[in-house]
């Protein structure tokens, strides 16, 4: 029995073919293919992340939609701090470059793409406390500081983007984009002004409550903090219910700390009851 070898050929190129069209119309990843210049010959296809784009929002400025703005926030995870919300309306003939997701920049690009951001678009910026999330909790506060962020821009949007997987109750239309700030460029730029804010913020705590580092680590949970937090024991920017601030509150402030109750636990209950006896006169009782 002879096989036709290149019909099963064929077929491993077609799937080839098909997961690179698929990796390159991907949002968040591009194929890049260099040649080799000795012998011109196209070199094995890299994947790289492609960098956030305007394409969601000059496709709704051209079904007349604006303005359009982008959401996201900073500090959601840190065991110190406020969290901070910024909403950003980008000017589509000012739209500075580099823009990106502030994960992939240094401290030194987003502060200068900060400045450029606020120079040229429409910016708001919300600060949700430590109290407010002891009191509310981290997700909540971290929704009530974007929908405020939002509210509070100069010119109120049509349509918003915002990152992550909740949609926020404002009067416009609202889009959330799961990885957002790596897709769209309105929510990179929020969050950029977001995490510039609250890294600065997290600079003037630093000098308020010496010894913890926020300076560096910014309250996130590296080493250094974990160590000075057990050390020293939790400061009033600490968020109370995080695991281990409430670790080190029960070593440093134990008197501060409620004791759980044993739901297994067997007590005795007095219990009164009352009996009611009906007499029937038939019976002759």
């Amino acid at each position: 029995m002879i096989r036709d070898k290149s019909a099963k050929k064929s077929a491993k190129d077609t799937l080839k073919k098909d997961a690179t069209k698929k990796a390159a119309s991907s949002k968040a990843v591009k194929v890049v293919v260099s040649k080799d210049e000795d012998s011109g010959k196209a070199k094995k296809g890299i994947i790289a992340i492609a960098p956030p784009s305007f394409r969601r929002e000059r496709a709704l400025i051209k079904r007349g939609v604006w303005p359009v703005a982008g959401c996201d926030e900073a500090g959601r995870g840190p065991l110190a701090g406020p969290v901070v919300a910024a909403a950003v309306i980008l000017d589509p003939d000012r739209i500075p470059r580099g823009i990106d997701d502030s994960k992939r920049l240094t401290a030194e690009e987003r502060e200068k793409l900060f400045d450029k951001i606020c120079a040229t678009a429409q910016v708001s910026v919300v600060v949700a406390s430590r109290s407010r999330i002891d009191r509310d909790n981290i997700l909540r506060a971290s929704l009530w500081a974007l929908k405020r962020a939002v509210v509070a821009l100069p010119e109120q949007p049509r349509h918003v983007f915002v990152d992550g997987r909740d949609r926020l109750d404002t009067p416009c239309d609202c889009e959330a984009v799961v990885g957002g700030d790596g897709i769209v460029l309105s929510i990179a730029a929020a969050s950029i002004v977001a995490k510039v804010t609250r890294d600065r913020l997290m600079c003037a705590l630093a000098q308020d409550c010496p010894g913890y580092g926020f300076e560096q680590h910014k309250g996130y949970a590296v080493p250094e903090h974990l160590d000075a937090l057990d050390r020293l024991g939790p400061s009033i920017h600490h968020r109370s219910f995080f695991a281990p601030v409430a670790a080190a509150r029960a070593k440093h402030m134990p008197w501060t700390v409620e004791p759980v109750r044993d739901l297994f636990e067997v007590t005795e209950v007095e219990v009164q009851v009352e009996a009611q006896i009906e007499i029937d006169a038939s019976t002759g009782l």
